[in-house]
Formats: C-alpha cells, sequence, structure tokens
C-alpha cells in the first residue's frame, strides 16, 4: 500500500504509528517511518498490530502536543439516540513537541498523549485547575482557543459530524448482534453504553478520530507516589468534573421509572392549576409522597445530537437498512444466519426474482455465497 502511494507521490514521506490489539494505556505503543521496520516485522506473528499513518501535524497548546476524550452516550440502537457530552478532558504530552525524525521517534513524552505513560514523566503537572497542567477540561481548551479568534461552534459541529458518522458505521453489526442476544418483543433489558471518543486536533482544526474506547476508564482519582513505594489515592477534580456529570446524566436519561413518574406528576399537576399561590416544595413533591429527586440537579450535560441533525446523516444509513432487511428475513430471532428459506423470502419479498433469476438460481446463488464466506472466515461461528 505505502509502495503504491509512494510511486505516484515520491514526496510523500509518512510517519507511522502501531499500536498493539487488545492493548490498553499506551502499552507497546511505537513509531516507525518505513514499513519494512525489523520490529514490526518481529511483533505482528506474535501480536497484531493496527498500522496507522502518524499526524505529524497537530494543533500544539502550549508547544505541547493534546488529545481529548469525549464521552459519547449510545442511549438506544433503534431507534438510533446519540449524545455528547458537553465537556470532555484533554490530555497533553509533557515534552515539547517536534515533528517525527529518526532521533526522536521513540521519545514517548512527546508523542503519545496517554495519560497512564505520561504520568511518569517527571515533568507530568497535578493541577486542581480545570485550565491548567497535564489533564485539562476541553472547555478550558475551547476558550483559550475562542480568545485567540478561532470560530468554536465549526469546531463544535465537526466533532458532532464525526460522532455520528463513526457510530452510523458501529450500529448496523450493533444491531445483529443486539437482536441475537435480546430477541425483539421479550421483555428484557434496554441496553446502553457509554463511548470514549479520542479525537486529534490538526493544526488546521480539523478533528481527527484516533480511537473508540468501549469500556473508557472512569476513574476519578490518580495514584501518588509519597515516598518511594508509599503510594495513595488522591481525587483528580478534572476527572471528577467531567465523569461525575457523565455518569450522573447518563442514569438520569436512561432511568425506566422517569417516564412513568412524569405522566403521574403531570396529572397530579392539573388540579394545582387554579391556585395562585403554590410554593416550590409544593411542586417538587410527587403523588406518592416522594420529592422530585431532580429538582435540585444540575441542566443536564448531555446533548442530543441524533436524531436531532439525523437529515443531514441519514443518507448515510444505507449499511444500517441492510442490517434492518437481514433481520427481517432471520425467521428465527436469536440468530445470526439468514438460511436458504429466509434467504428465498428475501429474493422473493423484495421482488429481485425474474426471468433471469429463477429461483433455482436463487438456490444456488445462496450455497455460492455460503461457500465462499466459510471459506473466508476463520471462526466458524461465523459461519453463515
Amino acid at each position: 500500500q505505502v509502495r503504491m502511494v509512494k510511486d505516484s507521490d515520491p514526496s510523500w514521506k509518512p510517519t507511522f504509528i502501531v499500536k498493539p490489539d487488545g492493548g490498553c494505556q499506551g502499552d507497546g505503543i511505537y513509531l516507525i517511518k518505513d514499513p519494512s521496520d525489523i520490529r514490526l516485522a518481529g511483533t505482528l506473528q506474535s501480536r497484531p498490530a493496527v498500522v496507522q499513518e502518524y499526524i505529524c501535524k497537530p494543533l500544539l497548546i502550549d508547544k505541547l502536543k493534546f488529545d481529548i476524550r469525549l464521552y459519547v452516550l449510545l442511549k438506544s440502537l433503534d431507534p438510533l439516540e446519540i449524545y455528547i457530552a458537553k465537556d470532555g478532558l484533554s490530555r497533553f504530552c509533557t515534552e515539547p513537541y517536534q515533528e517525527p525524525n529518526p532521533k526522536n521517534l521513540h521519545h514517548v513524552f512527546m508523542h503519545l498523549t496517554n495519560y497512564s505513560l505520561n504520568i511518569h514523566s517527571g515533568n507530568f503537572v497535578h493541577s486542581d485547575s480545570a485550565n491548567t497542567g497535564s489533564k485539562r477540561t476541553f472547555s478550558s481548551i475551547l476558550c483559550r482557543l475562542s480568545s485567540k479568534g478561532v470560530d468554536i461552534k465549526k469546531v463544535w459541529s465537526d466533532i458532532i459530524s464525526l460522532v455520528i458518522k463513526t457510530v452510523i458505521a458501529l450500529t448496523p453489526e450493533l444491531k445483529v448482534f443486539y437482536q441475537s442476544d435480546i430477541p425483539a418483543g421479550k421483555p428484557g433489558p434496554t441496553c446502553f453504553q457509554i463511548l470514549g471518543f479520542d479525537i486529534l486536533l490538526m493544526k488546521n482544526l480539523k478533528p481527527i478520530l484516533l480511537e473508540v474506547n468501549a469500556n473508557p476508564s472512569m476513574r476519578i482519582e490518580h495514584e501518588q507516589e509519597l515516598s518511594p513505594g508509599v503510594f495513595e489515592n488522591v481525587p483528580s477534580l478534572v476527572d471528577e468534573e467531567v465523569k461525575v456529570a457523565v455518569i450522573r446524566d447518563t442514569l438520569r436519561l436512561m432511568d425506566p421509572l422517569k417516564k412513568k413518574r412524569e405522566t403521574q406528576s403531570q396529572q397530579f399537576e392539573k388540579p394545582l392549576a387554579g391556585k395562585e399561590d403554590t410554593s416550590e416544595s409544593d411542586m417538587a413533591t410527587a403523588p406518592d409522597g416522594s420529592t422530585n429527586s431532580e429538582a435540585h440537579l444540575p441542566s443536564i450535560c448531555l446533548k442530543q445530537v441524533f436524531p436531532k441533525y439525523a437529515k443531514h446523516f441519514n443518507y448515510l444509513r444505507l449499511v444500517d437498512r441492510m442490517a434492518n432487511l437481514f433481520i427481517r428475513f432471520l425467521g428465527i430471532k436469536g440468530t445470526m444466519k439468514l438460511g436458504p428459506t429466509g434467504f428465498r423470502t428475501f429474493i422473493r419479498n423484495c421482488k429481485l426474482s425474474s426471468s433471469s433469476l429463477s429461483m433455482a438460481a436463487v438456490d444456488i446463488l445462496y450455497i455460492d455465497i455460503t461457500r465462499r464466506w466459510n471459506s473466508m472466515t476463520l471462526d466458524q461461528r461465523d459461519s453463515g
């Protein structure tokens, strides 16, 4: 692939970042200039990895590279509902940034923003303020950019677009897995997920998706070494400010009894309409005598972005519609295999059979597709 690109553009001199599969917290990540690098050839057999082109021109603040962790709530798959937390974390490197060259490729504190790596750097700054230190709130970064004349609305709109497109790419497969674990029509759990999006702003302020974490850390403290070998957990105010709000408001949005309570309180409030003097304490009391538990809580920090902006992105949901068809014709709920009968029903209902495609030809097509798929997949459980 690299050779092909270089043939058409000889001036292209990329750096690559190698991330081991199944790794976390920056473990085992390294940079290379040449795809035939001996380290890459040596480790790929024992530990598969993702190789990405390294972004050489990130936006810098205080001469340091940083990335953004944003929390995204996938509230429901069908209908698709996506929320983004209004604030996130910005994690800083601890060594002034230079573009990669053979001399600095191994400087992890310059190139890798992982908190779990930089905390071991002598330059790491623990701060109680949201806008200084090696971990800050994203809102403090936006404030700073805004003071320099940057169009913050445009940055946010680009980030929202990136998040929606990414989730749209994930949902078709998620839907198929979801229906096999939780068949429709049965009263069961409603599932949700908090995703951790890692985003890098380029020098031109374009956001780039680095990765999505399915299980983002919700720790709100860090270990501090008091004396050699003696550690204590110290609360991180920046983590607390962002993560507590995300979890609190996810639970508020997902609360299954909320609708029931709202309906009850609406019925309860109607007779009060004629009363002039209704004190606030009366209004906060529900019919069962309990108080409205949300009256004292701050406003919700999660902003709905889908279906709010659906009309701009629905054209991308082609594979999603294919997944819906696939699920519809599975026949047996809770499976992942479209059998020959389901395949025939699909062809018939979608009016795909014609004089040139007979039902006998459809059966042969099914056998052919199944054979090809089985030769491609390593795990036989994925057959079908």
